[in-house]
């Protein structure tokens, strides 16, 4: 922890490059109805140009001219800035990333502009139906929580922000007391150069959101957008449970089981034996305050009803699964876990991500926790939530 409240993590290997990751904690869930988007739009903003550094293409050639990499993200309840660059670049890494949130310029014109590139972006993201049915889904599957809004906002909410709208909630929501930074790395001295980087911000007083109770589903909810398409596509799915929940790692166990590459259960019932989707997926999170869970197909209308009668069939067939199908899925996470956190940025994101849910070190128990699942826990959770109180969205062809 940094005197001005900044949460620092650390993870020390023998790599040759070196991930530097700012997040905050916060994102669209914290938005009321005039502010939907605007955690995103501070993420684009952000890159534009800060007091010492013109505009984006000068921060983007100082970290490119060195080979290194950088992005960003936003989710509903995070934003996250990050450079991943070779070990002896490390200061830059750290000084451009101080500067892009100590010392912004939210220009009026690069505003405008900004806004023109996400209205783009919400129109690519309408346009493709694989990234539009998940803008749907949650739609449908929430009621009350705010992860129903898409993280982007709306064209009327990002056509309405002004500079006094960015700059207030930047003011309010970029603090260090509201900030992890996440380095990963064959590097040292990193307390005392990141107290030098980030040390001079100064705290606030912290914009905390409500915790959502979202009501349990007690029927059926559909929803059908047509659209002149080649295919449809599908997603069915419940509402589940935070990450901290118990049961939460049961349903990462599940996930394995049903939705790991072209051996799940639903890859294989639904495309190699009987053809009747190219496109077939899990989709599992699990968030502070709430989770979701969906498999996902994209196939002709004509297959829909058949498609949904199997992916339920799964689903009842987890209660009968055997001590096989369980130890596969963990060895399956257990490897996957592995492959991914090789890449430092993945590791520090990894760290960073279980620090917003309370504590980076719960990285570490994560496969513990898989480990302790039993079979028993499985069944319990299908027949308790894998249900018939489902919430289906189809985007079908005309």
């Amino acid at each position: 922890m940094l005197k001005n409240g900044a949460a620092l993590i650390f993870e020390k290997n023998a790599s040759k490059s070196v991930a530097v990751e700012v997040m905050f904690r916060f994102g669209s869930n914290f938005e009321g109805k005039k502010t939907l988007g605007l955690a995103h739009f501070l993420e684009h903003m952000l890159f534009e140009g800060t007091k010492n550094r013109k505009d984006s293409r000068e921060i983007a050639n100082e970290i490119e001219k060195y080979g290194g990499e950088f992005n960003a993200y936003t989710t509903g309840d995070r934003t996250s800035f990050f450079i991943k660059i070779i070990n002896k670049r490390f200061d830059i890494a750290l000084d451009i990333l101080s500067d892009m949130v100590s010392n912004p310029v939210f220009d009026n014109k690069i505003i405008e502009k900004e806004k023109q590139v996400i209205l783009k972006e919400i129109n690519m993201v309408t346009d493709d139906p694989r990234l539009h049915q998940w803008i749907l889904f949650q739609k449908t599957l929430f009621d009350e929580h705010p992860a129903r809004n898409p993280t982007y906002g709306t064209v009327g909410t990002v056509k309405s922000f002004d500079r006094n709208h960015i700059a207030d909630y930047y003011r309010s929501h970029y603090i260090p007391n509201n900030m992890i930074i996440s380095v990963v790395g064959n590097v040292d001295k990193v307390k005392e150069k990141i107290e030098g980087y980030f040390g001079s911000l100064k705290p606030n007083k912290l914009v905390r959101r409500p915790m959502v109770k979202e009501p349990l589903q007690k029927k059926m909810k559909k929803f059908v957008e047509k659209r002149k398409t080649s295919n449809s596509y599908m997603a069915l799915g419940y509402k589940t449970l935070p990450r901290l929940h118990s049961d939460s790692y049961v349903f990462d166990v599940i996930a394995a089981i049903l939705g790991r590459g072209q051996s799940g259960w639903i890859f294989d019932e639904i495309r190699n034996k009987r053809g009747l989707a190219y496109q077939v997926g899990v989709n599992n999170e699990s968030e502070i305050d709430y989770g979701m869970f969906a498999v996902y197909c994209g196939l002709d209308k004509s297959r829909i009803g058949h498609a949904k009668e199997i992916i339920l069939e799964q689903f009842k067939k987890l209660r009968r699964i055997n001590k096989n199908d369980l130890v596969e899925a963990k060895t399956y996470i257990e490897g996957s876990n592995a492959l991914q956190i090789e890449d430092n940025f993945q590791r520090a994101d990894l760290l960073a991500f279980w620090e917003t849910i309370k504590d980076a070190k719960l990285a570490d128990s994560y496969l513990e926790k898989i480990k302790n699942v039993t079979i028993n826990d499985v069944k319990r959770v299908a027949k308790k939530y894998l249900n018939s109180r489902y919430t289906l969205v189809v985007i079908e062809q005309k």
